[in-house]
């Protein structure tokens, strides 16, 4: 016999609700831009580098810090153009409600709780 757990959807996100986390979103979206541009400054080319004797590992975190940012921003700015086109705060997955909560902790969350924990779980194809 399959027990299923019923999960209540969330409730809809307020008008106050999106507000705040359209802020949060664009405080973060400043941010990133501030920390990529701080970034490719501080980083030397890699020809400067080696003359500088420094290590690759070192350029290379930097190279890394960078990638992580703008892969950030760029959820950030899919967020922001969710909310724009009506449809943030939906699971692009089940079309569930993601719950309010996670959305003040990632508000560039795209799925909800449930969706996060089986993608989470499941192995990549191999």
């Amino acid at each position: 016999m399959h027990h299923r757990t019923v999960v209540p959807p969330a409730p809809a996100l307020s008008a106050q609700d999106l507000a705040v986390l359209r802020e949060n979103l664009r405080e973060q979206l400043q941010f990133r831009r501030e920390q990529i541009q701080q970034l490719t400054d501080a980083a030397p080319a890699r020809r400067d580098a080696l003359r500088e004797r420094r290590a690759p590992s070192q350029v290379e975190v930097g190279v890394q810090l960078a990638a992580a940012a703008r892969m950030v921003l760029a959820d950030v700015e899919a967020a922001l153009r969710r909310m724009d086109e009506g449809h943030y705060g939906t699971c692009g997955l089940c079309g569930r409600p993601i719950a309010r909560d996670l959305l003040e902790i990632v508000p560039q969350a795209r799925h909800c709780a449930r969706c996060r924990r089986v993608g989470a779980t499941e192995s990549p194809p191999g």
